[in-house]
């Protein structure tokens, strides 16, 4: 059977119908067909479309693409600890650290090193050591540059003794000294050019010694690699070359719950974050690890420039993760702060705060189209983010009619002019919702999917999700008239042991290697290969049949959602059989547990964290019709206790939630291959903190039976969901130079041989271009295996008005054939 359709460009401004098929024996599937009206141009794709989201996790900027290597450079990152610096003492000297908070270099930085050295002479030289981010990154042939302020006690002036050592001391792969201390505060330098013959390495150490007794004052220790276009305090080289292939449109910066901090105190004030290194005093991150805000608005914004891309500016808003500032005139205050930013960024040399960019080293306002008010305030349980986004919007309209002013979440006090969507999903929901925009209401805001990703593969993304990711960005840019830009998050992760938190990253390194995701590969394709316009297509694949789906079958589990639970007397019998029995006093080595922290107390098994999805399995996956019997009580929290059945892993499941959607009623889910959806079994049920409840589940084939307390609350029927779409494609004109851009995604394990036709144009060109990435489902990137998934550049052969195609099995095609 043949299923075809065309959807014409008025309907959904953009042409294209997705033949939904799942292929799964690795044969060459029947033809199908695929036309461009090339005549028939649809809406025009907006030339910001590609873009970057950036905020400091994962090491992103500290650590990673700020190419500052010395960690802990001014001493204000554990309080009165000296973390990540050590002492370097050799047998028969002495040295010792402490922080100083009598005579800082400035009031930003507050507090300053004491280094005591007794005993150390020329052959024995004592000091301290810096281990960096995750170690000193050394390369061969490269010049660094060291800087610190300094200030001796009596007696003293030095030399310094500058050097990068190996780990362990006993190789120094560059030196140099400085002289001429006093007892006031300088600013001193220093070049380290190491060798041709170093092996890199991420091991080494930035090293401060003396080879003589004093006492010596440090602040604002520094060691820069050369950096990307020669920039001080600039960015890491490899990292901006990367950004730099996607060919940005914009960048949005900066973040992200980067900008809101934990509470008000944590924000990303942008006012401290400009001017000298010394002025700036750093803050703590949102995300664990003090930022040094070297990598400040102004970078920021430079790196907008370097990249010849639009800064997209987040402002903070008031709302911060524990705090909300409340509309009116308590939120005045923050509301000006944006109009300066803005003026910041903006204004010319006869302005307030352009003459302050100007003296910050650049006269030339930047650009900017759109102000961004806050970061996903749907998580804002006070409601008072429509009354703040207006304040807002109004302040700015005023001064700035010409911005475009973006919502993130929804307001229904005044239209906004776009409004920031955000999706994390598996590779499953993305391939299923790829159609997401195509009945978006054309007169409502225009979106800015603002952070989106598959979320399968740490501390990358496998190849699969990245099919998915690929489908995803073609159902974007087929309704370019809907979606006015996207960005990928998170954009970058170090891939050091401990560095991440957040598990699917486009971009990891370490000190001196990076690799992109098969994603970025993807996203590279599709940045160099951008159209003008998007052009109808009429689309049609054969519609293959799938064998019968098996009766469904699996593993028993309990779990929580942002509450605390314990469960007991859990048992599982089938007809007169006792399948399991709990013996928690024996200890869970038959249990597996997935996010949550859990134990056993007082006899129950109990989960007293307060993440999400907290999950706990146990039993055989070939387990069916059944009865689950146990006992669930509360302890905390906002919700109330979840029950898994047919579980074959923490993606594929039904659960039975008591006390779903903030404790007000019952629902039953299934999950496959981690997409989602309710399948009934819905109640109204409220669940008591403090009162065992007694759980009954019976299981027979596909039917599903929940009881509370001896009472029939829930009933589902577990049956397969169709399958999921597996080949995508749209084409676009780039109006420069009038080629047609076809994109594709054959996500299934067969290739797809197509009749393709191009529809308005004189001619095609016998010969054109195309780009093809491939590779198997789970593959990944790494620092060993950089270009594992990565696409080939090819002669498209054969191509004409009609030619036949053959796109590979999980594979992303781009063509270019040659209009004429």
């Amino acid at each position: 059977m043949k299923i075809t359709t065309t959807i014409p460009a008025r309907t959904f401004g953009a042409a294209l119908f997705m033949l939904m098929t799942a292929v799964s024996a690795p044969v060459i599937a029947d033809p199908g067909s695929l036309t461009v009206h090339a005549d028939r141009p649809g809406p025009k794709i907006n030339p910001l479309f590609y873009g970057l989201m950036t905020e400091d996790i994962n090491y992103s900027w500290d650590g990673g693409l700020y190419a500052e290597l010395i960690r802990n450079r001014s001493f204000k990152d554990s309080g009165d600890k000296v973390d990540h610096w050590s002492t370097v003492a050799p047998a028969g000297a002495s040295v010792t650290m402490s922080l100083d908070r009598a005579e800082p270099v400035s009031a930003a930085l507050g507090a300053s090193l004491r280094v005591e050295v007794t005993g150390a002479t020329a052959s024995a030289p004592a000091g301290i050591a810096n281990h960096g981010y995750f170690g000193v990154p050394v390369k061969p042939s490269t010049k660094y540059a060291a800087s610190f302020y300094a200030r001796c006690a009596p007696g003293f002036s030095g030399p310094l003794l500058v050097s990068l050592q190996s780990a362990d001391g006993r190789t120094t792969f560059a030196k140099a000294q400085v002289t001429g201390l006093t007892g006031k505060w300088k600013k001193y330098s220093a070049t380290l050019q190491t060798p041709s013959g170093v092996a890199a390495t991420t091991a080494g150490q930035f090293v401060l010694m003396t080879d003589r007794p004093g006492t010596v004052w440090l602040s604002l220790v520094s060691l820069f690699p050369p950096t990307y276009k020669g920039r001080p305090n600039g960015l890491r080289v490899d990292l901006m070359n990367k950004l730099a292939a996607m060919k940005p449109g914009f960048i949005r910066l900066p973040g992200g719950c980067y900008i809101e901090g934990y509470n008000l105190a944590s924000h990303f004030d942008w006012k401290k974050t400009i001017g000298p290194l010394e002025d700036r005093p750093g803050h703590p991150g949102f995300w664990g690890y003090r930022a040094t805000d070297g990598m400040g608005l102004l970078e920021l914004l430079q790196w907008c420039e370097d990249l010849n891309a639009e800064p997209v500016l987040a402002v903070f808003n008031g709302y911060a993760m524990g705090d909300t500032v409340q509309p009116g005139p308590a939120l005045e205050p923050y509301v000006q702060d944006v109009l300066d930013e803005i003026e910041y960024v903006t204004g010319d040399g006869n302005t307030k705060w352009g003459a302050v960019r100007a003296r910050n080293g650049h006269p030339k306002p930047f650009p900017l189209h759109y102000v961004e008010i806050g970061n996903e305030d749907w998580g804002d349980k006070s409601g008072s983010y429509d009354a703040r986004y207006v304040q807002f919007y109004h302040a700015i309209k005023a001064k700035y009619p010409h911005l475009q002013v973006i919502a993130t979440t929804a307001v229904k006090s005044i239209a906004p002019d776009v409004l920031d969507d955000h999706f994390y999903r598996s590779t499953g929901e993305t391939l299923r919702d790829v159609s997401h925009y195509d009945k978006y209401d054309r007169k409502g805001p225009q979106v800015f999917v603002g952070e989106w990703a598959t979320t399968e593969g740490k501390p990358t993304p496998t190849y699969e999700a990245s099919l998915a990711d690929a489908a995803w960005l073609i159902g974007l840019e087929r309704n370019a008239d809907a979606v006015a830009m996207e960005c990928y998050a998170p954009l970058f992760v170090n891939v050091n042991p401990g560095a991440s938190q957040w598990d699917t990253n486009l971009i990891g390194y370490d000190g001196v290697s990076s690799f992109g995701s098969p994603s970025y590969h993807m996203q590279c394709l599709f940045g160099g290969n951008r159209g003008s316009v998007v052009l109808p297509v009429d689309f049609s694949v054969p519609q293959n049949t799938t064998a019968p789906d098996p009766m469904p079958q699996g593993r028993v589990g309990v779990g929580s959602w942002a509450t605390q639970v314990e469960y007991k007397d859990i048992v599982v019998t089938q007809d007169d059989r006792t399948l399991y029995k709990a013996d928690l006093a024996a200890g869970v080595a038959d249990w597996r547990f997935v996010r949550g922290d859990w134990k056993v107390q007082d006899g129950a098994l109990q989960q007293s964290g307060n993440s999400g999805n907290c999950q706990a399995f146990v039993g055989d996956a070939s387990w069916t019709d059944y009865s689950l019997r146990l006992k669930a009580r509360k302890i905390s929290g906002e919700e109330g206790f979840r029950i898994f059945l047919h579980v074959q892993g923490e993606k594929d499941f039904i659960s039975w939630t008591i006390g779903d959607a903030g404790n007000t009623h019952t629902a039953i889910e299934k999950k496959q291959n981690g997409y989602s959806r309710g399948i009934g079994g819905d109640a109204a049920v409220k669940v008591e903190t403090g009162r065992w409840y007694d759980i009954r589940v019976d299981v027979h084939g596909r039917q599903i039976a929940c009881y509370l307390d001896g009472k029939l609350i829930s009933e589902a029927t577990d049956k397969p969901f169709p399958p999921a779409p597996t080949f995508f494609a749209t084409a676009s004109r780039d109006d420069k130079t009038q080629d047609i851009i076809i994109k594709a995604v054959n996500a299934s394990a067969a290739p797809q041989v197509m009749a393709l036709g191009i529809d308005g144009v004189p001619s095609v060109a016998s010969a054109g271009t195309q780009w093809v990435m491939t590779g198997s489902p789970k593959d990944v990137n790494s620092i060993a295996e950089p270009q594992k998934v990565a696409p080939r550049k090819l002669l498209l052969n054969n191509a004409g008005r009609s030619f036949t195609h053959e796109f590979p099995a999980n594979s992303v095609t781009v063509l270019r054939p040659l209009c004429l």
